[in-house]
Protein backbone atom coordinates (compact mmCIF):
# COMPACT_ATOMS: atom_id res chain seq x y z
CA UNK A 1 0.00 0.00 0.00
CA UNK A 2 1.56 2.86 -1.02
CA UNK A 3 1.71 5.60 1.95
CA UNK A 4 2.85 9.48 1.71
CA UNK A 5 3.56 11.16 4.98
CA UNK A 6 4.62 14.87 4.87
CA UNK A 7 6.01 17.15 7.61
CA UNK A 8 7.77 20.12 8.55
CA UNK A 9 4.94 22.39 7.78
CA UNK A 10 4.08 25.19 10.52
CA UNK A 11 4.11 29.21 10.84
CA UNK A 12 6.67 31.31 9.43
CA UNK A 13 7.20 35.26 9.40
CA UNK A 14 7.91 36.17 5.68
CA UNK A 15 11.71 35.94 4.14
CA UNK A 16 11.81 32.76 6.93
CA UNK A 17 12.37 29.37 5.85
CA UNK A 18 11.23 25.46 6.19
CA UNK A 19 12.32 22.52 5.27
CA UNK A 20 9.48 19.87 4.53
CA UNK A 21 9.69 16.44 4.52
CA UNK A 22 7.98 13.39 2.95
CA UNK A 23 8.28 9.85 4.33
CA UNK A 24 7.42 7.44 1.31
CA UNK A 25 6.23 3.62 1.55
CA UNK A 26 4.55 0.75 -0.10
CA UNK A 27 6.59 1.11 -3.75
CA UNK A 28 9.64 1.56 -5.42
CA UNK A 29 10.59 4.94 -4.40
CA UNK A 30 14.11 4.52 -5.15
CA UNK A 31 12.50 4.13 -9.32
CA UNK A 32 9.93 6.76 -8.59
CA UNK A 33 10.13 10.16 -9.84
CA UNK A 34 8.04 12.38 -7.46
CA UNK A 35 6.40 15.72 -7.27
CA UNK A 36 5.48 18.54 -4.51
CA UNK A 37 1.78 20.25 -5.02
CA UNK A 38 0.20 22.81 -2.72
CA UNK A 39 -2.55 24.03 -2.48
CA UNK A 40 -3.06 27.82 -1.20
CA UNK A 41 -6.63 28.91 0.29
CA UNK A 42 -9.73 29.14 -2.16
CA UNK A 43 -6.94 27.46 -4.93
CA UNK A 44 -6.74 24.43 -6.71
CA UNK A 45 -3.65 22.46 -7.10
CA UNK A 46 -0.63 24.00 -7.96
CA UNK A 47 1.94 22.07 -8.86
CA UNK A 48 5.37 22.97 -7.29
CA UNK A 49 8.59 20.70 -8.39
CA UNK A 50 9.49 17.34 -9.72
CA UNK A 51 12.92 15.58 -9.18
CA UNK A 52 13.39 12.00 -11.00
CA UNK A 53 14.62 9.02 -9.64
CA UNK A 54 17.98 9.22 -9.26
CA UNK A 55 17.79 12.94 -7.94
CA UNK A 56 19.95 14.68 -10.47
CA UNK A 57 17.02 16.75 -12.51
CA UNK A 58 14.82 18.89 -10.80
CA UNK A 59 12.09 21.24 -12.09
CA UNK A 60 10.24 24.07 -10.25
CA UNK A 61 7.33 26.09 -11.09
CA UNK A 62 8.35 29.68 -11.50
CA UNK A 63 6.42 31.09 -8.31
CA UNK A 64 9.00 29.02 -5.97
CA UNK A 65 12.06 28.85 -8.48
CA UNK A 66 15.60 30.28 -7.07
CA UNK A 67 13.75 30.13 -3.49
CA UNK A 68 12.82 26.33 -3.14
CA UNK A 69 15.03 23.37 -3.47
CA UNK A 70 13.50 19.79 -3.98
CA UNK A 71 15.89 16.35 -3.19
CA UNK A 72 15.66 13.45 -1.69
CA UNK A 73 17.50 10.26 0.17
CA UNK A 74 16.51 6.86 -1.44
CA UNK A 75 17.91 5.44 1.04
CA UNK A 76 15.70 6.42 3.83
CA UNK A 77 12.60 6.77 0.92
CA UNK A 78 12.27 10.56 2.07
CA UNK A 79 11.66 13.65 -0.01
CA UNK A 80 12.41 17.52 0.89
CA UNK A 81 11.40 20.79 0.04
CA UNK A 82 13.68 23.21 1.61
CA UNK A 83 12.05 26.54 1.32
CA UNK A 84 13.61 29.73 1.70
CA UNK A 85 12.18 33.36 1.23
CA UNK A 86 9.13 32.39 2.10
CA UNK A 87 6.35 34.75 1.23
CA UNK A 88 2.70 35.25 2.39
CA UNK A 89 1.89 33.59 -1.20
CA UNK A 90 3.07 30.65 -0.30
CA UNK A 91 0.76 29.79 2.75
CA UNK A 92 -0.57 26.29 1.64
CA UNK A 93 -1.24 23.08 2.20
CA UNK A 94 1.68 21.03 0.91
CA UNK A 95 1.52 17.32 -0.66
CA UNK A 96 4.43 15.18 -2.50
CA UNK A 97 3.13 12.51 -4.36
CA UNK A 98 4.35 9.76 -7.35
CA UNK A 99 5.11 12.39 -10.58
CA UNK A 100 7.56 13.06 -13.61
CA UNK A 101 8.42 15.24 -16.15
CA UNK A 102 9.27 14.73 -20.02
CA UNK A 103 10.85 18.03 -20.98
CA UNK A 104 8.92 20.95 -19.24
CA UNK A 105 6.09 18.77 -19.26
CA UNK A 106 5.25 17.71 -15.55
CA UNK A 107 2.26 15.65 -14.30
CA UNK A 108 1.35 14.07 -10.89
CA UNK A 109 -0.42 10.78 -9.49
CA UNK A 110 -3.74 11.95 -8.04
CA UNK A 111 -4.11 7.90 -6.84
CA UNK A 112 -2.45 8.58 -3.57
CA UNK A 113 -2.11 11.24 -1.19
CA UNK A 114 -1.11 12.01 2.47
CA UNK A 115 -2.91 14.51 4.72
CA UNK A 116 -0.18 17.23 3.52
CA UNK A 117 1.64 19.72 5.85
CA UNK A 118 0.08 23.41 6.95
CA UNK A 119 2.66 26.00 5.79
CA UNK A 120 1.65 29.69 6.41
CA UNK A 121 4.31 32.78 6.12
CA UNK A 122 2.27 35.72 8.43
CA UNK A 123 3.70 38.34 9.77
Amino acid sequence: QVQLVESGGGLVQPGGSLRLSCAASGFMFSSQSMTWVRQAPGKGLEWVSNIDSFGINTSYSNNVKGRFTISRDNAKNTLYLQMNSLKPEDTAVYYCTQGGCVGNVCSFSRGHWGQGTQVTVSS
